[in-house]
């Protein structure tokens, strides 16, 4: 029986049936600033007092701004398993949207293979797993690594 896939975080992102993946995130109509996760009460930007977020989708590439990994088992409400895995985390920088999203790295990426400047794509891919259900999140992929 396969399970079936739950976005970990709801409203965070989409996974599309053909395996590709969209962060949601909300889009200033008065001044145009994207955020991620959407804010929905109101402009983050200082500069704009704008109540009205629209949906977006975010751009699904970028160049890796800053990268580290992880080698502790991260506090609640992170699942704890008994056997801890390291896994890399990136920052990367959508150039449209003007903002840096923090990400895991895709499953198998070589740290010492990256570079800042790097372009990465998104992903989904598990985060864990349940009797009933995959829950996942989204994680970055370098493109040619």
């Amino acid at each position: 029986m396969t399970l079936p896939r739950v976005p970990a975080l709801e409203g965070f992102f989409r996974e599309e049936p053909d395996g590709s993946a969209r962060l949601l995130g909300g889009h200033c109509a008065q001044c145009g600033a994207s955020f991620f996760p959407k804010q929905f009460s109101f402009c983050r930007n200082p500069a704009c007092e704008g109540a009205i977020l629209d949906d977006t989708e975010l751009s699904t590439t970028g160049k890796l701004w800053s990268f580290t990994d992880n080698q502790f088992t991260p506090p609640p409400p992170y699942p704890q398993v008994e056997i801890f895995v390291p896994y890399g985390v990136a920052a990367v920088e959508l150039a449209a949207e003007r903002m840096v999203i923090l990400g895991q790295l895709a499953e198998g990426t070589n740290i010492a293979n990256l570079a800042v400047g790097d372009t990465m794509t998104l992903i989904v891919e598990p985060l864990y797993e349940t009797r009933e259900e995959i829950r996942t999140v989204w994680k970055w992929k370098a493109v040619d690594k």
